[in-house]
C-alpha cells in the first residue's frame, strides 16, 4: 500500500514545532515526516535564535526540539530556495529546480492547484508541514492533528472530500 500524503502550512515555527510533536506522539517517526520551508526563513529563525544552528547540526539538537530534529537532516536546494527535510525532500531533489517549485511539489505527489497554494505560503514564510500516513484512517487523524495545530490548507489527496471541503 502506497502512503497517503498529508500536508498543511503552518505560519510559525512553534507551529511547525507543535504540528511535530503532536505527529510523533501518534507513533510516527521523523522518517515519515517532511518540513519544507524557504532556505531565507531558516536563515531567518537562525538570525532570531529560533532555530539556532540546530538545522546545520543535526540530531545532536534533537533534545530541544522535534521539529529541529527532522529538519536537522534537511537538504538546501539553491534552485528553488527550499530547505526540504523527510519524504518530500527526495521528490524534490529528483525534480530539481528545472521546473520551479510548482513542478517539485507536483512531483512529491501533490496535486498543482495545492502545489500553486503551498507555493505561495512558502514565498511568503510559510512552512509545509508532510506526513506520510500508513492507512487512510490515520490519514483522516493526522489532517485533525495539524489542523488543531494550526496548520492551514490542510489536505490529504488520497483522501476522500468531506462534506464540507467546498466551503474551504
Amino acid at each position: 500500500m502506497r502512503p497517503k500524503l498529508v500536508t498543511g502550512l503552518v505560519r510559525t515555527w512553534s507551529d511547525a514545532e507543535r504540528s511535530v510533536e503532536r505527529v510523533m506522539s501518534c507513533g510516527y517517526t521523523r522518517d515519515a515526516i517532511s518540513l519544507v520551508m524557504s532556505d531565507a526563513g531558516r536563515d531567518q529563525r537562525a538570525v532570531d535564535g529560533t532555530a539556532g544552528a540546530a538545522a546545520d547540526v543535526g540530531g545532536a539538537a534533537g533534545a530541544a526540539s522535534t521539529a529541529l530534529v527532522v529538519l536537522g537532516a534537511s537538504v538546501v536546494f539553491p534552485g528553488l530556495g527550499l530547505v526540504a527535510a523527510g519524504p518530500i525532500e527526495a521528490a524534490l531533489a529528483g525534480a530539481g529546480a528545472a521546473g520551479g517549485l510548482v513542478d517539485a511539489l507536483v512531483s512529491a505527489g501533490i496535486p498543482e492547484h495545492r502545489a500553486s497554494i503551498y507555493d505561495s505560503g512558502l514565498r511568503q514564510g510559510a512552512i509545509l508541514v508532510g506526513v506520510n500516513a500508513s492507512s487512510e484512517r490515520d490519514a483522516e487523524i493526522l489532517e485533525l492533528i495539524l489542523e488543531v495545530a494550526g496548520a492551514e490548507d490542510v489536505r490529504s489527496e488520497s483522501s476522500q472530500r468531506r462534506p464540507y471541503d467546498s466551503f474551504i
